[in-house]
Protein backbone atom coordinates (compact mmCIF):
# COMPACT_ATOMS: atom_id res chain seq x y z
CA UNK A 1 0.00 0.00 0.00
CA UNK A 2 1.03 3.63 -0.41
CA UNK A 3 2.26 5.73 2.50
CA UNK A 4 0.06 8.61 3.69
CA UNK A 5 1.46 11.78 5.22
CA UNK A 6 -0.92 13.33 7.75
CA UNK A 7 -0.76 17.01 8.67
CA UNK A 8 -2.41 16.91 12.08
CA UNK A 9 -2.63 18.58 15.44
CA UNK A 10 -5.21 21.10 14.16
CA UNK A 11 -6.59 20.08 16.58
CA UNK A 12 -5.22 16.77 17.77
CA UNK A 13 -8.65 15.50 18.87
CA UNK A 14 -9.70 15.16 15.24
CA UNK A 15 -6.26 13.84 14.23
CA UNK A 16 -6.92 10.88 16.52
CA UNK A 17 -10.11 10.21 14.54
CA UNK A 18 -8.20 10.23 11.25
CA UNK A 19 -5.56 7.85 12.62
CA UNK A 20 -8.17 5.42 13.94
CA UNK A 21 -10.44 5.51 10.89
CA UNK A 22 -7.61 4.98 8.39
CA UNK A 23 -6.16 2.08 10.37
CA UNK A 24 -9.58 0.49 10.84
CA UNK A 25 -10.17 0.67 7.09
CA UNK A 26 -6.84 -1.01 6.35
CA UNK A 27 -7.45 -3.74 8.93
CA UNK A 28 -10.94 -4.24 7.53
CA UNK A 29 -9.45 -4.70 4.06
CA UNK A 30 -6.57 -7.03 4.91
CA UNK A 31 -7.55 -8.43 8.31
CA UNK A 32 -5.21 -9.77 10.99
CA UNK A 33 -2.57 -7.33 12.28
CA UNK A 34 -2.39 -5.09 9.23
CA UNK A 35 -2.22 -1.34 9.78
CA UNK A 36 -1.77 1.70 7.58
CA UNK A 37 1.55 3.14 6.48
CA UNK A 38 1.37 6.62 8.01
CA UNK A 39 3.71 9.50 8.76
CA UNK A 40 2.28 12.18 11.06
CA UNK A 41 3.47 15.78 11.21
CA UNK A 42 1.59 17.23 14.18
CA UNK A 43 1.58 21.03 14.15
CA UNK A 44 1.44 23.40 17.11
CA UNK A 45 -2.21 24.42 16.94
CA UNK A 46 -1.97 27.58 19.06
CA UNK A 47 0.64 29.08 16.75
CA UNK A 48 -1.40 28.21 13.65
CA UNK A 49 -4.65 29.47 15.17
CA UNK A 50 -2.99 32.80 15.99
CA UNK A 51 -2.08 33.21 12.33
CA UNK A 52 -5.63 32.36 11.28
CA UNK A 53 -7.22 34.73 13.79
CA UNK A 54 -4.88 37.51 12.60
CA UNK A 55 -5.93 36.76 8.99
CA UNK A 56 -2.34 35.87 8.10
CA UNK A 57 -3.39 33.13 5.71
CA UNK A 58 -0.25 33.25 3.61
CA UNK A 59 1.84 32.55 6.70
CA UNK A 60 -0.55 29.80 7.78
CA UNK A 61 -0.31 28.28 4.32
CA UNK A 62 3.48 28.45 4.45
CA UNK A 63 3.38 26.55 7.74
CA UNK A 64 1.30 23.77 6.20
CA UNK A 65 3.36 23.77 3.00
CA UNK A 66 6.52 23.22 5.02
CA UNK A 67 4.79 20.40 6.91
CA UNK A 68 3.84 18.79 3.59
CA UNK A 69 7.39 19.08 2.24
CA UNK A 70 8.73 17.43 5.40
CA UNK A 71 6.27 14.56 4.97
CA UNK A 72 7.19 14.12 1.31
CA UNK A 73 10.89 14.05 2.16
CA UNK A 74 10.16 11.42 4.82
CA UNK A 75 8.52 9.16 2.24
CA UNK A 76 4.85 10.14 2.14
CA UNK A 77 3.23 9.41 -1.23
CA UNK A 78 0.06 11.42 -0.58
CA UNK A 79 -0.79 14.29 1.79
CA UNK A 80 -3.86 14.45 4.04
CA UNK A 81 -4.64 17.73 5.84
CA UNK A 82 -6.59 16.62 8.92
CA UNK A 83 -8.72 19.76 9.06
CA UNK A 84 -11.54 21.20 6.96
CA UNK A 85 -10.64 24.81 7.74
CA UNK A 86 -7.04 24.51 6.62
CA UNK A 87 -8.12 23.38 3.16
CA UNK A 88 -8.49 27.12 2.60
CA UNK A 89 -4.75 27.03 1.82
CA UNK A 90 -4.92 23.75 -0.11
CA UNK A 91 -3.47 25.28 -3.27
CA UNK A 92 -0.45 26.55 -1.35
CA UNK A 93 0.12 23.06 0.04
CA UNK A 94 -0.32 21.40 -3.36
CA UNK A 95 2.20 23.76 -4.93
CA UNK A 96 4.83 22.85 -2.33
CA UNK A 97 5.01 19.12 -3.09
CA UNK A 98 5.14 16.71 -6.01
CA UNK A 99 2.85 14.14 -4.40
CA UNK A 100 -0.95 14.53 -4.46
CA UNK A 101 -3.00 16.31 -1.83
CA UNK A 102 -6.11 14.25 -1.06
CA UNK A 103 -8.72 17.00 -0.74
CA UNK A 104 -11.60 16.69 1.73
CA UNK A 105 -14.01 18.34 -0.72
CA UNK A 106 -13.41 15.62 -3.30
CA UNK A 107 -14.14 12.93 -0.71
CA UNK A 108 -17.41 14.62 0.28
CA UNK A 109 -18.48 15.25 -3.31
CA UNK A 110 -17.97 11.61 -4.32
CA UNK A 111 -20.37 10.43 -1.61
CA UNK A 112 -22.91 13.17 -2.34
CA UNK A 113 -22.97 12.15 -5.99
CA UNK A 114 -23.42 8.49 -5.08
CA UNK A 115 -26.39 9.47 -2.89
CA UNK A 116 -27.73 11.82 -5.61
CA UNK A 117 -27.65 14.76 -3.21
CA UNK A 118 -27.05 18.20 -4.73
CA UNK A 119 -28.32 20.56 -1.99
CA UNK A 120 -26.67 20.20 1.41
CA UNK A 121 -26.81 21.90 4.77
CA UNK A 122 -23.25 22.68 5.84
CA UNK A 123 -22.30 23.01 9.52
CA UNK A 124 -18.78 24.16 10.43
CA UNK A 125 -16.70 27.07 11.65
CA UNK A 126 -17.76 30.63 10.91
CA UNK A 127 -14.88 31.05 8.47
CA UNK A 128 -15.67 27.85 6.57
CA UNK A 129 -19.34 28.76 6.26
CA UNK A 130 -18.74 32.35 5.21
CA UNK A 131 -16.09 31.53 2.61
CA UNK A 132 -17.56 28.29 1.26
CA UNK A 133 -14.24 27.03 -0.15
CA UNK A 134 -14.70 23.28 0.37
CA UNK A 135 -16.43 22.87 -2.98
CA UNK A 136 -14.22 25.09 -5.14
CA UNK A 137 -11.13 24.16 -7.15
CA UNK A 138 -8.71 25.88 -9.52
CA UNK A 139 -10.03 25.97 -13.07
CA UNK A 140 -8.68 23.33 -15.44
CA UNK A 141 -7.21 26.07 -17.65
CA UNK A 142 -4.38 28.09 -16.12
CA UNK A 143 -5.38 31.66 -15.37
CA UNK A 144 -9.10 30.94 -15.65
CA UNK A 145 -9.83 31.49 -11.97
CA UNK A 146 -11.79 28.96 -9.95
CA UNK A 147 -14.55 26.52 -10.78
CA UNK A 148 -17.48 25.60 -8.59
CA UNK A 149 -18.22 21.93 -7.91
CA UNK A 150 -21.87 20.95 -8.48
CA UNK A 151 -23.16 21.33 -4.94
CA UNK A 152 -25.65 23.89 -3.63
CA UNK A 153 -24.87 24.80 -0.02
CA UNK A 154 -27.26 26.04 2.67
CA UNK A 155 -25.65 27.40 5.85
CA UNK A 156 -26.98 28.44 9.27
CA UNK A 157 -28.06 32.05 9.74
CA UNK A 158 -25.19 34.46 10.45
CA UNK A 159 -26.42 35.07 14.01
CA UNK A 160 -25.76 31.38 14.79
CA UNK A 161 -22.14 31.34 13.63
CA UNK A 162 -20.44 32.73 16.78
CA UNK A 163 -22.07 29.97 18.83
CA UNK A 164 -20.86 27.37 16.34
CA UNK A 165 -17.30 28.69 16.71
CA UNK A 166 -17.62 28.61 20.49
CA UNK A 167 -18.74 24.97 20.46
CA UNK A 168 -15.99 23.90 18.06
CA UNK A 169 -13.05 25.83 19.51
CA UNK A 170 -13.76 26.01 23.25
CA UNK A 171 -15.43 22.62 23.64
CA UNK A 172 -14.71 20.08 20.91
CA UNK A 173 -11.10 21.14 20.27
CA UNK A 174 -10.61 20.75 24.02
CA UNK A 175 -12.17 17.28 24.03
CA UNK A 176 -15.40 18.41 25.71
CA UNK A 177 -18.68 16.90 24.50
CA UNK A 178 -21.77 18.58 25.95
CA UNK A 179 -25.40 17.58 25.48
CA UNK A 180 -26.58 21.19 25.34
CA UNK A 181 -24.26 21.83 22.40
CA UNK A 182 -25.45 18.67 20.67
CA UNK A 183 -29.02 19.91 20.95
CA UNK A 184 -27.98 23.27 19.49
CA UNK A 185 -26.48 21.57 16.45
CA UNK A 186 -29.52 19.33 16.02
CA UNK A 187 -31.71 22.43 16.01
CA UNK A 188 -29.52 24.02 13.34
CA UNK A 189 -29.74 20.85 11.28
CA UNK A 190 -33.54 20.89 11.49
CA UNK A 191 -33.53 24.51 10.34
CA UNK A 192 -31.34 23.62 7.35
CA UNK A 193 -33.64 20.76 6.45
CA UNK A 194 -36.62 23.15 6.56
CA UNK A 195 -34.74 25.39 4.09
CA UNK A 196 -34.41 22.59 1.58
CA UNK A 197 -31.22 20.75 2.53
CA UNK A 198 -31.39 17.12 1.40
CA UNK A 199 -28.57 16.12 3.74
CA UNK A 200 -26.27 17.53 6.41
CA UNK A 201 -22.50 17.81 5.91
CA UNK A 202 -20.36 18.16 9.02
CA UNK A 203 -17.77 20.60 7.70
CA UNK A 204 -15.52 20.76 10.75
CA UNK A 205 -13.22 17.89 11.65
CA UNK A 206 -14.30 17.90 15.30
CA UNK A 207 -18.08 17.78 14.80
CA UNK A 208 -18.09 14.00 14.49
CA UNK A 209 -17.17 13.89 18.17
CA UNK A 210 -20.61 15.32 18.94
CA UNK A 211 -22.99 14.20 16.19
CA UNK A 212 -23.71 10.73 14.82
CA UNK A 213 -25.91 9.47 11.96
CA UNK A 214 -28.50 8.13 14.41
CA UNK A 215 -29.10 11.71 15.57
CA UNK A 216 -30.64 12.65 12.21
CA UNK A 217 -33.63 11.76 10.10
CA UNK A 218 -31.92 13.01 6.92
CA UNK A 219 -28.58 11.65 5.62
CA UNK A 220 -25.47 12.80 7.49
CA UNK A 221 -22.09 13.13 5.80
CA UNK A 222 -19.23 13.44 8.29
CA UNK A 223 -16.34 15.06 6.42
CA UNK A 224 -13.73 13.56 8.74
CA UNK A 225 -14.97 10.02 8.21
CA UNK A 226 -15.37 10.46 4.45
CA UNK A 227 -11.93 12.06 4.10
CA UNK A 228 -10.17 9.41 6.18
CA UNK A 229 -11.85 6.53 4.36
CA UNK A 230 -11.10 8.07 0.95
CA UNK A 231 -7.44 8.40 1.98
CA UNK A 232 -7.38 4.77 3.11
CA UNK A 233 -8.88 3.60 -0.20
CA UNK A 234 -6.30 5.63 -2.10
CA UNK A 235 -3.48 4.07 -0.08
CA UNK A 236 -4.87 0.57 -0.59
CA UNK A 237 -4.83 0.99 -4.37
CA UNK A 238 -1.11 0.34 -4.12
CA UNK A 239 1.75 1.70 -6.15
Amino acid sequence: MKCLGLIGGIGWESTVLYYRLINEAVRGHYGSLYSARLILNSLEFQRLDTLVQDNRWNDAGAMLAEAARTLEQAGAEGIVVCSNLMHYVAEQVEAAVDVPLLHVGDAILKELRAARVNRVGLIGTKFTLEHDFLFERPAATAGAGRRRLPVEVVTPESAELPELDRIIYTELCQGEVREASRQTLLRLARDLRARGAQAIVLGSSELGLLLKPDDFTQPLFDSTELHALAAARWALEGK
